[in-house]
């Protein structure tokens, strides 16, 4: 029995293209999604997210702008790699700031949790800096997002046939 899906938004929607995660959550919550996904935005509050997470969630699709060294606008579907549940062996940074999928991962594993499957989808932004609207090149990217997570949405709910992701 599937216990859902968790689709989250996170960025900073006052630092230009980190708000990439915040438009594409808003845009997911205004479609018809499978039954058993949820989508929120969670802005800077990803501790809030880690703690919403311990609800207990089948598969979580998080949703950021990821400096990954490719033109503006690049999108990628990011699998990373987890600590196991109750691993302290560093207490996860959390600057409310700064909230990067990592520390999100980071605090929830800190905090005993799982996840049985994590993807990011990543967006190369163009500008970090403080001011509000996505750059042209980033916001031209949102509805191919949009579209890569409801599909990854679904391959979580409904995992038959589905392959394993390199």
């Amino acid at each position: 029995m599937s216990r859902g899906v968790l689709v989250a938004g996170i960025g900073n929607i006052f630092q230009t293209d980190d708000a990439f995660g915040v438009e594409v959550a808003q845009r997911l919550a205004e479609r018809a999604l499978p039954t058993g996904v949820r989508v929120e935005d969670f802005g800077i509050r990803g501790l809030h997210l880690a703690y919403e997470l311990l609800e207990g969630y089948d598969g979580l699709v998080i949703i950021d702008a990821v400096p990954m060294g490719e033109p503006a606008g690049t999108l990628a579907v990011i699998e990373p790699e987890l600590g196991q549940p109750g691993d302290d062996t560093a207490a996860p940074v959390v600057d409310a700031h700064t909230m990067s999928p990592d520390v999100v991962l980071a605090s929830l594993a800190y905090l005993g949790g799982s996840v049985d499957t994590i993807f990011i989808v990543g967006c190369q932004p163009a500008d970090l800096q403080d001011g509000m609207g996505l750059t042209p090149a980033v916001a031209a990217a949102v509805n191919d997002a949009v579209e890569m997570c409801c599909q990854l949405a679904s391959e979580i709910v409904q995992p038959v046939g589905r392959e394993s992701r390199s």
